[in-house]
């Protein structure tokens, strides 16, 4: 066996994910929101970047990149680099400002504060229960006992803490404590304080005057017969008639399991800005790309006139050298952006045509591959474009990964979408008579009769995701 070493030349194809075309992956994937805040970020950290003030307003078209900046400003190689200070001076750049940044303040039609510009606060479960016990005479050991169990309620208004524990605590008797608690229980919202479902809906029963005995029987025995719809057992067991307990049934069904979480939604409001608009002129559906949403970034004039009068081999052409190829791929990679998302979603509108035009019955399957194909990119592109992106479209605001789905075969061949079935089941539901609901083998035949060849088992599956009960539960007597 021979030893040494030799020089040898091949040649090999391989991908290099380099730090630029991370950067633009990663542009493509950011949302409206993602994508301000990353250029908001770049544009602290690179001198040479500038957001146009007017960027953002009457903004529809812009001129081409490419008109712009050179091709080659991206790249990185000692013999591919760009001469920017002579292409600067080609262009007789002579602007002398020094500004950067300009507060908004200075502009005269913003000089004053409108109510729109602030925000209202939300009062949470806590404050509410807390500007309620204010008005109620109390000693000063008592209230603080008051305040201790408000508190320590959670944010359904359940108190998770044992009575006994808090009348130790403030050296209260258990009877002055559970006092205190029923003086909790009579604030708005009502049932807050319980300490279990039961007693929540007790408490709201007596506020609306409806604490017979048997309707209390029921509360304590019965919740799972309800829950059920077994009201041929509650009946039997109270001696009282079917439609008796359907009565007592649609009572208790419409009290708040969770009085305080009235409180606790506002802290999951999220806005969304879409991405995309698409609107119908004459005739046909036109995609536009939210250009609004992003500010248009420029190249500081300040720093290009710098950049020209330096020596080429100082320490400032090197820095402004570099910061200029970054702020121009940075740039190109945002165009680039707007590009392929609107290719993507203008051919997802193509495909989906019979969605706007009418309705979510309508709906085709549709995949990754399939727009990929059509658009001539590959499928994590197509997944990257769509990932977080909303439309707002003549039928409503859609996340883009809506359109992508899944669904079986019709009669004819043609795929059906999921949401197209669960359209025609939502259907099936509302027209039925409530004292015969329709059994998901009957909504089999029904569908079937449509052209549309599906099993027991997947009708319920998308019934069970658009929280549809079962046949049973939704009989009525």
């Amino acid at each position: 066996m021979r030893l040494g070493y030799d020089l040898t030349i091949e040649q090999a194809q391989k991908l290099v994910m380099t730090p630029e075309l991370i950067q633009a992956i990663q542009i493509l994937q950011f949302n409206t929101q993602e994508l301000e805040a990353y250029v908001d970020e770049q544009v602290l950290v690179n001198p040479i970047l500038e957001i146009d003030p007017q960027g953002k307003e009457g903004q529809t078209e812009q001129e081409p990149t490419d008109r712009e900046y050179p091709e080659s400003s991206g790249r990185t190689s000692a013999e591919e680099e760009f001469d920017w200070a002579e292409h600067f001076k080609e262009r007789e750049y002579d602007d002398i400002s020094y500004k950067q940044w300009q507060y908004a303040a200075h502009n005269p039609e913003n000089s004053e504060y409108t109510f729109e510009q602030f925000v209202s606060t939300d009062v949470s479960l806590t404050e509410n229960l807390l500007v309620q016990l204010q008005f109620v005479p109390m000693k000063k050991n008592c209230r603080m006992a008051a305040k201790y169990v408000i508190e320590a309620l959670d944010e359904n208004g359940y108190l998770t803490q044992p009575i006994e524990e808090v009348a130790r605590q403030f050296h209260l008797t258990e009877e002055r404590a559970e006092e205190i608690l029923k003086i909790i229980q009579s604030f708005d919202p009502i049932g807050v304080g319980a300490r279990d479902l039961k007693e929540c809906l007790k408490i709201q029963l007596r506020h609306q005057g409806n604490d017979d005995p048997v309707m209390m029987m029921v509360v304590d025995e019965h919740l799972e017969d309800i829950a059920n719809n077994r009201l041929g057992n509650m009946a039997r067991a109270l001696n009282i008639t079917v439609r008796e307990a359907q009565e007592i049934s649609d009572v208790i069904r419409k009290l708040e399991p969770k009085p305080g979480r009235q409180f606790s939604g506002f802290t999951e409001t999220r806005y969304v800005i879409p991405d995309v608009t698409v609107e119908k002129v004459d005739g046909e559906y036109v995609v536009l790309v939210n250009e609004s949403s992003t500010p248009r970034l420029t190249l500081s004039p300040y720093y290009q006139k710098m950049l020209a009068e330096s020596d080429k081999e100082s320490n400032i052409s090197q820095f402004l050298t570099s910061r200029l190829n970054s702020a121009v791929w940075l740039i190109k990679s945002i165009e680039q952006r707007k590009q392929t998302i609107y290719n993507v979603v203008n051919a997802v509108v193509k495909y989906q045509v019979d969605f706007f035009e009418h309705g979510p019955k309508h709906m085709k399957t549709l995949t990754l591959k399939q727009i990929a194909d059509e658009v001539g990119i590959h499928e994590s592109t197509v997944s990257r474009s769509i990932n977080g992106k909303y439309m707002q479209s003549p039928r409503g605001i859609f996340e883009i990964k809506y359109f992508f789905t899944s669904g079986v075969s019709g009669s004819s061949g043609e795929g059906i979408a999921s949401q197209s079935i669960k359209t025609l089941i939502r259907e099936i539901v509302d027209n039925e008579d409530p004292r015969a609901p329709k059994s998901d083998q009957a909504m089999v035949e029904i569908l079937k009769e449509k052209g549309i060849d599906i099993s027991r088992r997947t009708v319920a599956k998308y019934r069970d995701e658009m929280h549809v009960a079962s046949s049973s539960k939704r009989k009525r007597y």
